[in-house]
């Protein structure tokens, strides 16, 4: 009778104890439940923030998409800012927020919202203490004298050189050669080559020939490119999972400490080099104007050179800055006017009218001037409306006065997740060279 009872009572602990595992899972669905309804109301929009995985759906259901479309219509429905939650496990933690407020952060008051240690920690070991990653008196140092030799006549000088040339001995070369071959090209990776050859002379006065005919991999640019990846990794996941696999040496981290290494050696060894040339310089040999020998020539708030260290630094900066932003923003740019003929025919008009070309004197050869391209406002516009919808600029129409810029049929545009609006699948395009009948009805008669 006892061992009866005894087995009975153990039943009835087990059904209860089953009982209080099924209340306890259905509570906790009610609990999700209720916090989706009030997170959906407080949010809009239908951006739930889910207990641990907060956000991350949402997130991974724009990216199947176009991400920055999917953030843009966040925005319209949050009076332009938004707060987003990520995963518990991932630093995915940001608010959003429209242009207007980040001219105010980045621009109207910048001394006010300091970068802080959690950039610094993160992008220091490739960017140093340059001018993205510095704060208060460092940044307004290094922010005056760069602006005043950025405005020098002979800096100028040196960045319309560099570009002329680059455009004619090497971009319509490259251009020219698939017309001859009559096959596609990645049009994005070539102005890719172009702006980054155009950025490391005007930073370090070195050529490193990343635009070429037979397009070479280039290991500093190839450095850069995988550096600047790992960098965007550690935003995304815990302080404390990048951290620990640098300290083990793994993945992403040992993919960045293998670049940082390759572009902390070209650097040096450019350094190196300039300091011999300077030294062995004499008074009549021609003063070279880019920004390493111009740092080099200064001194700092001590009346001492400055390090090789700060130099390396100031060089990387200036090269991030100047080298995604313009190929990417033409990318698009040449895109969108494939997509809008009207716009095309009258970026040409324009062109022919400022260079004021001839019937009788025109020639498919011809080069243009940074005085010319100055005047040629519809152009501008034209490029602006480009960074309006595709935000991220050297001006030169030499590729649309001798060439259509036809995007290979179904070739799909869409933008990659970087720190700069790649497009993913690149610019895939075939070149048609224009007729002399298209340009000769924008001429004048002499």
């Amino acid at each position: 009778m006892a061992a009866a009872t005894e087995i009975l009572f153990s039943h009835i602990i087990l059904v209860l104890k089953n009982i209080q595992i099924t209340e306890i899972i259905i509570a906790a669905i009610v609990f999700i439940f209720i916090r989706s309804l009030r997170s959906k109301k407080h949010h809009g929009h239908g951006l739930t923030n889910w207990p641990i995985f907060g956000m991350l759906p949402y997130l991974i259901k724009g990216l199947k998409i176009n991400l920055y479309e999917w953030i843009t219509d966040i925005l319209k429905h949050h009076n332009g800012t938004s707060r987003f939650r990520g995963a518990w496990f991932t630093s995915l933690n940001y608010v959003i927020t429209e242009p207007r407020n980040l001219e105010h952060v980045l621009k109207t008051k910048f001394t006010v919202y300091p970068k802080g240690n959690y950039f610094r920690d993160i992008v220091s070991e490739l960017l140093g203490d340059g001018i993205f990653t510095a704060d208060n008196e460092t940044w307004q140092k290094q922010r005056k004298i760069a602006s005043i030799e950025f405005h020098s006549t002979n800096f100028r000088k040196l960045t319309n050189e560099s570009i002329f040339e680059l455009v004619n001995n090497r971009l319509i070369p490259v251009l020219e050669l698939s017309l001859k071959k009559n096959v596609a090209i990645d049009l994005q990776d070539i102005l890719l080559r172009l702006t980054f050859d155009n950025v490391c002379m005007i930073a370090f006065g070195v050529d490193p020939g990343c635009l070429q005919p037979h397009l070479p991999e280039i290991p500093f640019a190839g450095a850069f490119e995988d550096a600047t990846e790992a960098i965007l990794f550690r935003f995304v996941v815990p302080i404390c999972v990048w951290k620990a696999m640098r300290f083990l040496n793994l993945g992403m981290e040992r993919k960045l400490k293998k670049s940082i290494q390759k572009v902390d050696e070209f650097a040096e060894n450019v350094i190196r080099a300039r300091k011999k040339e300077l030294s062995l310089q004499n008074e009549d040999d021609k003063e070279k104007s880019d920004l390493l020998t111009v740092f080099m020539r200064l001194k700092d708030e001590n009346g001492k050179s400055y390090s090789d260290k700060f130099l390396r630094d100031i060089c990387v900066n200036f090269i991030l800055a100047g080298r995604d932003t313009s190929s990417v923003a033409l990318s698009w740019f040449f895109w969108l006017v494939d997509q809008n003929h009207e716009v095309e025919e009258k970026i040409l008009e324009e062109i022919c009218r400022v260079v004021d070309i001839k019937k009788d004197e025109f020639d498919d050869c011809l080069r243009f001037r940074s005085q010319e391209i100055k005047k040629m406002d519809y152009l501008h516009a034209a490029l602006s409306e480009a960074l309006r919808l595709y935000p991220s600029v050297p001006v030169d129409p030499s590729i649309i006065f001798g060439y259509h810029v036809k995007v290979v049929e179904n070739h799909p545009i869409v933008p990659k997740l970087s720190l700069t609006l790649y497009m993913k699948h690149g610019l895939k395009v075939n070149l048609h060279r224009r007729c002399d009948e298209e340009i000769h009805k924008y001429l004048k008669v002499s």
